[in-house]
Parts: structure tokens; sequence; C-alpha cells
């Protein structure tokens, strides 16, 4: 090799070595958090509490329904805008050519013909892969499609910021809001790729206006206009639940999203289940789950396994797997498919759920919606998909985890030096 071969190569080493130390930086978390509370989930004060704490409003008589893969959620969201009478907002970070695309642009179309104003943030980079035929498509039917963060140089901080939320919300008052995007792995078995695991919720209720406020927000952050929300609500209970609605993007010090999950950590006295892909812990988070274990909560974790569309994360968040066994967490791999659901139950009072994983992109980077809800029925309907979860997933065992091939163990821990942007 040349001399000028030689340099060029030991410049781009160095400029990529600048990059993700550059990439790293921006992540860096500034403190650790430790959090405690001395009211449990299950305390009748607790969810003004923690309404208080972050800063969002509660709402009650919300109504829920779970849609366990996109099988069930695919009809439901696609009913719900075909009944559309004056709004649709819908946000998501995957657009993807394929029949599930098919049927959404054709029903955002459908319902802009006849009147209805439909808005959409789609993540230039999550949806770049969709055809410029179903923009034009729905910018013809009188579609307003808007691109969050367009990333026009090669500034790390264009890149790295995106809108991972996926909601829809029909008139103000149906939403649904979740971890299912629009491409056909939620839908269909792939070529090499079993259907996604994964879970959308619906909505009825005043807790759909503020779904909606974080559409809004995003919206108005693409450079769209907001008019006010003028619309009828109805305002008689559709159901039993209280809500917390939680939106996030990065920030200086601790976002709300991070808060939310710290906080329901450590209000768990009997039980905490996590069921989410791309588990990539720091320090307030393991700090959080090791206490739980330690003041006798049962703590159990279902991660996605071997089929994951994120192979590098995937070792990153194994290298903390040891510690987590140590102090008695539970953690289960899903086998049969990638596992993309991301919900959390509390003594089977609290649920929270929406697009955020437990992982530092997800608390620190990303823009992200979830739910914090507190409905023991809508619990127990969670913890049946996870117990039925759990019979399809391998248990790891600490004594056959710390046999395992130094190979392993070794990209684990060169995968982790970048679990700050993961």
């Amino acid at each position: 090799m040349g001399l000028p071969k030689t340099r060029n190569l030991l410049i781009g080493i160095a400029v990529g070595v600048m990059v993700v130390a550059g990439a790293l930086l921006i992540a860096q978390d500034q403190e650790t958090l430790r959090v405690r509370t001395s009211l449990a989930a299950t305390d009748a004060p607790f969810p003004d509490y923690l309404a208080r704490l972050l800063g969002a409003p509660l709402t009650a008589g919300d109504a829920y329904s779970v849609h366990t893969n996109g099988d069930q959620a695919f009809p439901a969201m696609l009913s719900a805008i075909a009944g559309a009478r004056h709004r649709v907002s819908f946000e998501t970070y995957v657009f993807s050519p394929g029949e599930v695309a098919e049927r959404f642009t054709s029903a955002f179309e459908a319902a802009a013909r006849r009147g209805v104003d439909v808005r959409l943030v789609l993540d230039s980079i999550g949806a770049s892969k969709i055809d410029e035929a179903h923009i034009t498509r729905l910018e013809a039917a009188g579609c307003k499609v808007a691109w969050f963060n367009e990333v026009s140089s090669l500034s790390i901080e264009e890149a790295n910021y995106r809108t991972h939320r996926k909601s829809l919300v029909v008139d103000g008052d149906t939403a649904f809001v979740g971890g299912i995007g629009i491409s056909d792995q939620w839908a269909m078995d792939q070529e090499k790729d079993p259907k996604w695991r994964d879970t959308m919720m619906e909505v009825r209720g005043p807790a759909a206006v503020y779904i909606e406020g974080s559409f809004n927000e995003n919206w108005i952050e693409s450079g769209e206009i907001v008019e006010p929300d003028l619309l009828p609500h109805d305002d008689q209970p559709a159901g039993p639940a209280k809500s917390i609605v939680v939106w996030s993007g990065p920030e200086g010090g601790a976002s709300g999203m991070k808060l939310l999950y710290l906080l329901s950590i450590a209000a768990a006295k009997r039980t905490l289940d996590i069921q989410t892909p791309y588990l990539v812990t720091d320090a307030s988070t393991e700090w959080s789950l090791t206490e739980a274990a330690r003041r006798g909560v049962k703590v159990r974790l279902l991660l996605e396994g071997d089929i994951t569309d994120a192979k590098p994360v995937k070792f990153a968040g194994r290298a903390v797997y040891e510690r987590l066994l140590e102090h008695g967490i539970e953690i289960y791999e899903y086998q049969p498919a990638m596992m993309h659901a991301k919900v959390l139950m509390v003594d089977g009072t609290l649920s929270v759920f929406g697009s955020a994983n437990l992982d530092n992109r997800s608390l620190e980077l990303n823009d992200e919606l979830n739910v914090a809800v507190f409905d023991p029925a809508l619990a127990n309907r969670l913890l049946q998909d996870f117990e039925r979860d759990l019979q399809k997933s391998a248990r790891i065992d600490l004594d056959a985890w710390r046999s395992r091939p130094l190979h392993i163990s070794g990209r684990e821990k060169m995968w982790s030096l970048f679990g700050e942007v993961f």
C-alpha cells in the first residue's frame, strides 16, 4: 500500500473515531439519578403524586383496548381512520413500502378526499424508504405531510435526534399508541424474518387529547402551523382508567420519560414486569432495577433474543445481564421472533406503554411518547400477554451465563462502550 493510501486510511480512521467520540459526548449522562418513593403504585395518592412530579396532567374516565400484534392493531387503526369526521393526526418513525403502507396511504387519501383534515409527521430517516409515489398521492388527495428533523448536513446532532413516537389520533377522541410502525414486518412473516411481536394500545377518552398534543409539538417543530383545537369533545367517562400522557425529547437534565420509568420502578412493592427490546441500562436504570430487587420486589425482564434487528445493541444490553442476575432479577429472551413490545406493569395496578424502549436512546435522545395508566383490569390484560410470551422464552441462568464463550463476552464488552447512543 502506497504512502498516500496509508495516510488516507489513517485519516479516515481518525475521523471515524472523532465522529464516534462526538456522538458519545452528545449522549453522555450528566449524572446518576437515584429515585425512591415512600408511596406505592397501589396507594390512592400515587397517581396525583406521579403526575405532579412529571409535570403532566392526570386524566380520568379513559378506556383502553389492547391490540396484540399488527394483525389486531392495523384493522382497528384503519377502521378509526375510515370513521374520522374532522381530523386525523398521525406520527411514526417507520413507514416502509409494502402492503401495510399501501393500506394506510389509501385510508389517508380517502379520509382527506371526504374533507377530513389529515396530517402526518414522518421521521426523515426512519421513513426515508417510503416510495415518493406514496407522498405524491397523499399530498394530491389533500393530506399534509411534514418530515421531522430533515438531515441537511453532516451534523451528528441532526442525524442523532429522531422522533420514535408512534401515534394515531382521530377527532381528538380516539388514539392509538405503542411500538408498531407502518411496515409489513408487523403484519406477516418476511423471507427471513418472522412476524414481529408487538403491542399497540387504543384509548378513548380525555387522554387522547394529550396524545395529540405530542403530535402537535412535532408538527410545529417540523415547521408547520397548528390551529387551536375547537372540536367538540365527549366529556362523559369512557372507562375507569386514570392516565398520564408523557412525551419527551432531548433536553438538559432528566427527561420526563426517564423519570416516568424510574418513579414507576421505585413505586413497585411486590412485582415489576418489564417487556422491552434493546435493554441498555445506564447507571440510573441499573440502580433502580437492582434497588427494587433488593427491597424484595419480584423483577422479571422479558427481552428480545437472538432474533433482533440490532445485534450490536443486543450485545451491549447483554453486558449487564450478569450483574442483574446476581441481584435475583429474572431475565427471559423471546425465541419465536423479534419482540418489540414496550410494556411495564407494577403490582397489578400501574401499566406503562408506548414507543420508548428501556435504553439510553429512548430515554435521552429520541422524541418518545408513553402513557401511564392506573387500571387493574388493564394491567391484568397486559400480564396475560406477558405470561403467554414467557412460555415462548428462554430463561437466562446465572451459572450458564458465566460460562459463555470468551469471544461472546468480549463482543458484549466492546459494544457496551457504545451504550450511550444505543
